[in-house]
């Protein structure tokens, strides 16, 4: 059977892959990039869920508009209003599956086969595949402990001229890195600069620790003149509610967010408008923030214990930062008194003393640090944690 040549610059997630592994009795995880199941508002779903069907019963279960379930649009709207995000009509978003959904879109609409794209190095690895999908070349821009640097993303800019920059500025996955303020604005008067489309893709960003972030790309857009007209932002509630609801957003200038919904309509005509109707339920009867109160102490407890753990069982043969929100730890190992320095082998011998973790090499699009690896606190509770990374003291 011949398959399309597209699918040729592409390969199976090697996350995807690691998960066969852990079938294992016994094993500790840290290796899975979803939130813990525990933390799901369940009661609050639920009363969503039977609003929709008692209020708008027809409207719940029957074919929807494919920019999205309007009374969820409008609760999008408000909730990322409420963020810092002014004027943010509901007209000027709609409603995907996921947000993963809104990057394929994204990856549909503007990709042709060898445009240039710069993506974060590390970045998430769902948008490398996606990107390569469509016949992206992609150019990695080299991150620090505060996300990306400025100064060369500029210097990509001007030398590759890419079609557009993809950056996770708050809490990336994998990196867990908090892009400050001033190089927010950079990025923003960079993309005015050089006439360049920057995504932003923030699933994260609700989750932090102690004080809020600064405001995302998409609030501060109003501050550099012409940068909202340059911007593209994905949100999701998969992260922050539930995965299973698969509710994402796409905002971006309007004739990209037609071409978008125009690409929605092949595909899958329309989110599933049940999972719209109670997620605009759940947000109408304003649980999210007590939700969110919930899963910022529980996963700021969860970070703590793994960074205090790392530091205390493998000491100077691994490097991070502490992480101030999202899911992850990013670390990279120094081969320090000896110990292994290559994450691959690294998290091979860690199965085998029944912990796992994601090494790093797979979130790089180019020029991969196999000493890294990615670590997730989300789903182990305090013991797990401490017990799991004993295990890999025991691996090191």
């Amino acid at each position: 059977m011949q398959f399309a040549d597209r699918l040729n610059n592409v390969e199976t997630s090697a996350i995807r892959e690691l998960f066969k592994l852990l079938g294992k009795p016994g094993i500790i995880s840290f290796a899975g990039g979803f939130p813990d199941s525990a933390m799901f508002d369940v009661d609050g779903i639920r009363a969503a869920s039977n609003a929709a069907l008692d209020q708008e019963p027809g409207a719940a279960l029957q074919y929807g508009a494919t920019e999205g379930y309007q009374p969820l649009r409008e609760q999008i709207s408000a909730f990322m209003t409420s963020k810092g995000a002014a004027a943010l009509a509901p007209e000027n978003l709609i409603v995907t599956t996921g947000s993963q959904q809104a990057l394929d879109l994204l990856g549909k609409t503007l990709i042709s086969p060898g445009d240039k794209v710069i993506v974060e190095g590390p970045t998430f690895l769902a948008t490398i595949q996606c990107f390569r999908l469509y016949g992206a070349e992609l150019i990695s821009a080299p991150i620090d402990a505060d996300g990306v640097q400025t100064d060369v993303l500029e210097q990509l800019i001007a030398e590759h001229k890419p079609k557009f920059v993809y950056l996770i500025p708050t809490f990336g996955n994998p990196s867990g890195a908090l892009l400050p303020l001033d190089r927010r604005k950079k990025v923003l008067e960079l993309a005015v600069k050089y006439n360049t489309l920057v995504v932003e893709d923030d699933p994260y960003g609700d989750l932090y620790f102690g004080e809020a972030p600064p405001p995302s790309l998409l609030a501060l857009s109003a501050q550099v003149p012409g940068s909202r007209d340059l911007l593209a932002h994905c949100g999701s509630l998969s992260k922050v509610l539930s995965p299973g609801l698969r509710v994402g957003w796409l905002v971006a200038p309007p004739e990209l967010l037609a071409k978008a919904t125009m690409c929605k309509q092949f595909s899958d005509a329309a989110t599933s408008t049940f999972a719209q109707a109670t997620a605009a339920q759940y947000l109408k009867a304003g649980r999210l923030p007590g939700t969110l109160t919930r899963m910022r102490a529980v996963y700021a407890e969860r970070a703590q214990a793994m960074g205090d753990a790392l530091r205390k069982d493998l000491g100077q043969a691994i490097a991070f930062v502490q992480p101030q929100g999202g899911l992850f730890v990013w670390a990279r190992l120094t081969g320090a008194g000896g110990k292994v320095a290559d994450g691959n082998a690294f998290a091979k011998r860690a199965i085998e003393k029944g912990v796992a973790f994601v090494p790093g090499t797979p979130f790089f699009c180019a020029q991969p640090d196999s000493a890294t690896l990615r670590l997730s606190f989300a789903t182990a509770d305090v013991e797990k944690i401490r017990e799991g990374v004993a295990r890999l003291a025991q691996a090191l």
